[in-house]
């Protein structure tokens, strides 16, 4: 009789929900099962929160007769430590140095890893998505802020405390506007969603960019990224004016990674890559021009995450199996 499956649970901690994935790690990216909870307020019951829907994922499948969950993996956007301890959350602001994986592992009893959410996205795009088979990779997530991760040498690098991996806030422009890091000109404040939504609220006062305005409601101050891309898609030439704009902003950013990381591949996730070609097109012209010596280093791969939004999740079974 073969040897029941050893199995993961990948949890992506979010701000509003618990998203628990049930995975095998011969075919990462078929959820076996899935199941959420909403994130409540409070460590306690945070921590509450994930033992639940780690263990009705193992039961579920010792049920089924899938296998034995091996190891469980957790994702959490905000600064996590080498230990596992949740250090700084900005979607759970009243979460502060929670040792989510010491919690854990006595109520789960097997290996626990708790990691960053970009970092289990890395992971997860170079173990099965658009890095696969790469050994040196970076992914930026382009959402209503920067996320990202860094794999050098086949590994996922941590850096000496466990914080690498926020490209968001890198300074690009010192007299830019103010970030809610509480410094100015982060690359994020143009580059993200929100970023994206400022340049088209800064076209439409110019008296720009009246077809973004009008799928906003009329609202120029409601105007924010999904609307530019819509009307991009349309052919709107202010708004293909307002995506270049921004797409250039894209590039410095992945430029710099470039020259500091020389990564063979940069992997662009988050929301905004759901926009497809109509901003990677774009950003890749405008890198040509932007990183050093471009006609004169191999060529480095931009792509689009494979995986949306299911990356974090897989990202972190994966990284809960490695402990075995």
């Amino acid at each position: 009789m073969a040897a029941p499956a050893r199995l993961a649970v990948g949890v992506d901690l979010g701000g509003t929900k618990v998203l628990g994935r049930l995975l095998d790690p011969a075919r990462p990216t078929e959820a076996l099962d899935e199941t959420r909870v909403d994130t409540p307020r409070g460590s306690d019951k945070i921590v509450d929160a994930l033992e639940l829907v780690a263990v009705t994922l193992a039961d579920r499948a010792r049920e089924r007769g899938w296998g034995e969950v091996a190891a469980v993996g957790i994702g959490a956007a905000g600064l996590v430590d080498l230990a596992g301890v949740l250090r700084f959350a900005p979607n759970l602001p009243t979460v502060v140095d929670l040792d989510i994986a010491g919690a854990l592992r006595p109520r789960l009893g097997v290996p626990v890893a708790v990691d960053n959410d970009a970092n289990c996205a890395t992971w997860a795009e170079v173990a099965a998505g658009a890095a696969a088979g790469a050994s040196e990779a970076v992914l930026v997530t382009l959402g209503t802020g920067i996320g990202g991760g860094v794999v050098v040498g086949g590994e996922l690098r941590r850096g000496a405390f466990g914080f690498a991996g926020e490209p968001g806030h890198m300074i690009v422009d010192p007299s830019g506007p103010p970030c809610p890091c509480g410094r100015r000109g982060c690359w994020e404040r143009f580059a993200s969603g929100s970023g994206i939504g400022r340049l088209a609220r800064d076209a439409a006062q110019a008296g720009r960019a009246d077809r973004v305005v009008e799928l906003a409601g009329g609202d120029a101050e409601a105007v924010r990224g999904e609307h530019v891309t819509a009307a991009a898609e349309e052919g709107d030439a202010d708004a293909l004016a307002i995506v270049e704009q921004f797409a250039w902003w894209v590039a410095v950013g992945v430029a710099n990674l470039v020259n500091l990381l020389d990564p063979e591949v940069v992997v662009i996730g988050g929301g905004l890559a759901d926009a497809g070609d109509l901003l990677l097109d774009p950003v890749q012209r405008a890198y040509a021009g932007l990183v050093l010596a471009h006609e004169h280093r191999p060529a480095v791969r931009l792509e689009l995450a494979a995986l949306g939004s299911d990356a974090g999740a897989i990202g972190a079974g994966l990284l809960g199996l490695r402990l075995l």
